[in-house]
């Protein structure tokens, strides 16, 4: 059982019929500056080492694949969203229970929005849910 934090909660038994975005979109905040200086610091939430979980929690129908990509913009409406990791999901493994679990958000992720993006791959699913969501390492990973 995972222990996810509703803020922090890119989709919650999000339907993936189509191609589309996370439900919500986490926002880290602008980034702050240096005394007496006005260049922003470089702020890369792949130090913090953040842990990343995608379930399925509905089983998917007619697609062939589904790939589940985390992508970073500073533009909320995501108008050029750089890719910080993606993985490629067949149709047998999109069952209820699977889990994948990203250890950290990549290194060099500066900017400001996180979203994950699903793109269907052959005929658009009529089921299938997914929750994806930073969460405890203890919760994303098992106990250790």
């Amino acid at each position: 059982m995972a222990i996810l934090s509703a803020q922090e909660t890119f989709s919650n038994a999000q339907a993936i019929t189509a191609t589309a975005a996370s439900t919500n979109v986490i926002d880290f905040g602008a980034p702050g500056t240096w005394v007496h200086s006005s260049t922003p610091v470089i702020d890369d939430k792949g130090n913090s080492r953040i842990p990343l979980l995608i379930q399925v929690t509905e089983a998917f129908d007619n697609l062939t694949s589904l790939t589940v990509t985390l992508q970073a913009d500073n533009d909320e409406a995501f108008g050029s969203p750089t890719s910080l990791y993606a993985e490629t999901i067949a149709l047998a493994d999109l069952q209820p229970g699977k889990k994948t679990a990203v250890r950290v958000i990549p290194y060099n992720a500066t900017e400001r929005y996180l979203r994950v993006h699903y793109t269907v791959t052959g005929t658009a699913p009529t089921a299938g849910r997914i929750t994806a969501a930073i969460a405890s390492a203890e919760s994303a990973f098992g106990a250790r």
